[in-house]
């Protein structure tokens, strides 16, 4: 059985990681020439009922918990005053919330821990058609060629699996730009203790400014604006985004005047939330390919598990491999649909015109009604 993985992101390789443990080779083709190509983002909270998981069931907690930083939950939520609207401090060391791990650190974690010639590097895969005998001819940029027997679709927003199975449109859901802000211990000492050693969120009108703090000593910001706001083009220099967030305390946008990256915009999309397709013989999706979302914390979780899960359910069952996709499949299909449905209903109120106060409710436990007498 020749299983091939179409994307090396952290939910293709746990996939090839979790068979790895089962026995069970598989290919993993990746568009990146190297693991040192490109960025790969910024942190990840993992989530123990997911992420977490996932990275037991492939062998890896201890080794995560070694890299891992449970002071990067802290999250701070401010108004575009500065006013501290939460503060939400983890308790220290501890590894019973959402540790955050920097995604590079995530992703060598997992390259570390798979054979060699797991992964193949600079394939971007461009066709995959049906073989007469079964399986998957496969066509990669370039001109190279290979084949399968079962077809994994871990290749994210833009897959080109996907089409094999569901003609489904994305649709925009957010612009998002992203700065960097580099040693900024040292060189910008004001913004390091503005942002603290996890996350802050400048929340406004339809708008957020944001910023993180990863395992090298920058922070990566983030502006999320409404999809239709502005044209995506127009928010590729500082003075264009600095005029966005004119009124706000210049303590916050800081962030962008610090930045020593040019800005990077880019639209992000999401699929619909009833999205589901009729399992077809050797071809399935894990990770975004499978349930593009709005970004609210949950893709990296859920496509890491979805690739614990599907690896699990083919080493149960060898000799039927479609048998296992199906199964896989409609779990993840009752899993993932209310997950889709909180992180739009949570997005949507993030770029709302009432963002701050809705944040704040939601953030604040309720209080336990009293018990009625009887």
């Amino acid at each position: 059985m020749r299983i091939a993985i179409a994307g090396g992101g952290v939910g293709g390789l746990t996939l090839a990681r979790v068979l790895h443990r089962h026995g069970i080779d598989s290919v993993v083709y990746e568009r990146d020439a190297s693991r040192s190509a490109r960025s790969q983002g910024g942190m990840l909270d993992l989530h123990p009922e997911s992420g977490q998981r996932a990275l037991a069931e492939a062998g890896l907690a201890d080794r995560f918990r070694s890299q891992a930083r449970p002071e990067g939950e802290e999250h701070r939520i401010v108004d575009p005053g500065g006013r501290v609207l939460v503060h939400h401090e983890p308790q220290p060391g501890s590894f019973s919330g959402r540790p955050e791990i920097d995604r590079s650190a995530l992703r060598d974690l997992l390259l570390d821990s798979l054979p060699g010639d797991t992964v193949v590097w600079r394939r971007r895969l461009v066709a995959a058609t049906p073989r007469p005998s079964g399986g998957w001819e496969l066509a990669f940029e370039g001109g190279h060629r290979s084949h399968c027997d079962i077809l994994v679709g871990a290749d994210g927003a833009r897959s080109v699996v996907r089409p094999l199975l569901t003609d489904v449109a994305l649709s925009p859901v957010a612009a998002l730009v992203e700065l960097s802000v580099g040693d900024v211990d040292r060189r910008h000492p004001a913004l390091a203790e503005l942002v603290g050693p996890g996350n802050l969120w400048c929340v406004g009108v339809n708008q957020i400014l944001s910023a993180q703090r990863l395992g090298d000593g920058s922070l990566r910001v983030g502006i999320s604006l409404r999809a239709h706001d502005r044209p995506v083009d127009t928010l590729r220099d500082k003075a264009a985004l600095l005029d966005i967030f004119a009124n706000w305390d210049p303590r916050l946008t800081a962030l962008i005047e610090a930045a020593d990256s040019v800005p990077t915009p880019r639209l992000i999309e999401a699929m619909p939330i009833d999205t589901r397709w009729s399992s077809r013989a050797g071809v399935t999706l894990v990770g975004d390919a499978a349930h593009l979302m709005a970004p609210v914390g949950e893709g990296a979780n859920q496509a890491m598990l979805d690739a614990a899960e599907l690896a699990g359910h083919l080493a149960a069952n060898p000799a039927d491999p479609d048998a296992a996709i199906r199964t896989y499949e409609d779990a993840m299909f009752a899993r993932i649909h209310p997950i889709v449905e909180m992180s739009a209903r949570v997005h949507a109120m993030m770029l709302s015109p009432t963002a701050a106060e809705d944040i704040v409710r939601f953030f604040t436990p309720r209080r336990a009604e009293p018990a009625s007498a009887t």
